[in-house]
């Protein structure tokens, strides 16, 4: 039965509670129509680009429906094009086979009905799937650049060139053999990783990007979704795999992504720590519970409300005389008073011994404002001499022999402290590194400022 598109129209146009009774009502066939439209069901990000373009880069989570929509794309350019010649470049043969072409988002499942599926004719020998249409799709490695030489193509798609192992050389021959037909383009779908070859990519002319989250497709497992949240959430790998971020290393950097993640301990506070949100435990007579010999509250005040954020992070020294990132809250756009409360009130939760903060923005305010609020803790106001990146090089170093460490998952700080460069310059985030700069200087009472002697008996 041919698709009705007035029904499919007025679908769209339901909620999806109408939609659902309408859908109820009609027979199989208009049912099965609806449900084999892609346009239906594509998301934000999964949808091509509009305007003119040669390379459509999407960059998203595991799960997120990378393959599926390049599936969609292929098929609607064989369906448009019935004498194309389409290039299906995976990492091996194998995988462009198993995922490409008949994996649950591949090819064959793309298949708009059941007499589109019959009528294409896949070809292992060979390497090649032939359409409904006439148009054929061969599959190559990524790891066999040569097999793309000399190959002309009016489309291509891509699938997972950042594991791809020789993805320069394929890539470069690809597109030189991208040249037939009026608009040649495409398709690269991929979880990010920093790799130079996806980078040249991205750099390219022509080349548009879409993507998105795991969590942004409502097919996944709720089971898989919230197992990989609580175990990769925050962390670098979660990052990447789950967000679909392309996070990178800036040359020169103090703080290189892999020495955070190394850096990175869950426990520290106990499991009181994590059913507690994070906040600090206490006894139920409202005693420490911490297993911290101090806690320091560094502060980075902004120079205006309007201006960056406070930079307020709580680090604590463990018994084990190891220096720990334990909190950041850090906050934006409010008056002195507001986060100087703020600075209290995490000072408070932590059960801090004192706050340490920046007086060359208005350090003093934090002092004056605690000791307004009542609150008994010594307040010490630090001014800076040297650059950021300059206070920043011996945490660094702490970092890198294990003497300082993250205790949990800190992205806004950590893009931060990612951004410090060797030299004294910021590639991060924002105008200003104000939470690397609160680490650093509560970081710094820990770990390097003279420590007060213990007392002792002396006999006379």
């Amino acid at each position: 039965m041919e698709r009705d598109d007035g029904l499919v129209a007025r679908l769209r146009a339901l909620a999806p509670e109408e939609r659902r009774a309408v859908l109820d009502a009609e027979s199989e066939a208009h049912v099965r129509a609806f449900d084999c439209d892609w346009g239906n069901w594509v998301r934000v990000g999964q949808a091509p680009p509009e305007g003119e373009w040669t390379v459509w880069v999407m960059l998203a989570g595991r799960g997120f429906g990378k393959t599926r929509a390049g599936a969609e794309w292929v098929s609607q350019k064989a369906r448009e094009h019935p004498g194309a010649k389409i290039a299906l470049v995976a990492a091996t043969p194998e995988e462009a086979r198993r995922v490409m072409i008949e994996g649950r988002g591949g090819l064959f499942a793309a298949a708009r009905d059941g007499a589109e599926r019959r009528l294409m004719r896949w070809e292992p020998g060979l390497g090649r799937l032939t359409f409904a249409s006439g148009a054929e799709a061969w599959v190559y490695s990524g790891a066999d650049g040569e097999s793309l030489r000399g190959a002309e193509h009016d489309f291509a798609w891509c699938d997972e060139l950042a594991k791809w192992k020789r993805a320069q050389a394929a890539w470069d021959n690809l597109m030189m053999g991208l040249r037939a037909g009026d608009m040649p383009q495409a398709v690269v779908t991929t979880t990010p990783r920093s790799v130079p070859a996806l980078r040249a990519v991205l750099d390219g002319v022509g080349v548009v990007r879409s993507g998105g989250r795991t969590i942004d497709n409502p097919h996944n497992a709720p089971a898989f979704v919230e197992w990989n949240e609580r175990t990769y959430g925050g962390t670098l790998l979660g990052r990447q795999e789950l967000l679909g971020e392309l996070l990178e290393d800036v040359q020169g950097a103090l703080f290189r992504r892999e020495l955070l993640e190394k850096a990175r301990v869950k426990g520290v506070m106990g499991d009181s720590y994590f059913q507690h949100g994070g906040t600090h435990p206490r006894t139920a007579a409202g005693e420490s519970n911490c297993p911290f010999r101090r806690v320091v509250i560094g502060v980075d005040p902004p120079a205006s409300a309007a201006g960056d954020a406070c930079g307020i992070v709580a680090c604590g020294m463990g018994f084990d005389g190891i220096a720990y990132v334990v909190g950041d809250h850090s906050a934006a756009g409010l008056s002195p008073e507001q986060w100087a409360r703020k600075v209290a009130g995490a000072a408070a939760r932590w059960a801090a011994d004192r706050v340490v903060a920046e007086g060359n923005q208005g350090g003093e305010m934090v002092a004056a404002v605690l000791r307004g609020a009542g609150l008994q803790l010594a307040v010490k106001i630090v001014h800076a001499r040297v650059g950021k990146t300059r206070r920043a090089e011996p945490i660094a170093a702490f970092f890198e022999s294990g003497e300082a460490k993250l205790a949990g998952r800190f992205p806004e700080l950590e893009d931060e402290l990612a951004g410090l460069i060797v030299g004294g310059s910021y590639a991060g985030p924002g105008r200003s590194p104000d939470r690397a700069d609160a680490a650093i200087w509560a970081l710094t009472e820990l770990l390097l400022a003279p420590q007060p002697a213990a007392p002792r008996i002396t006999r006379l």
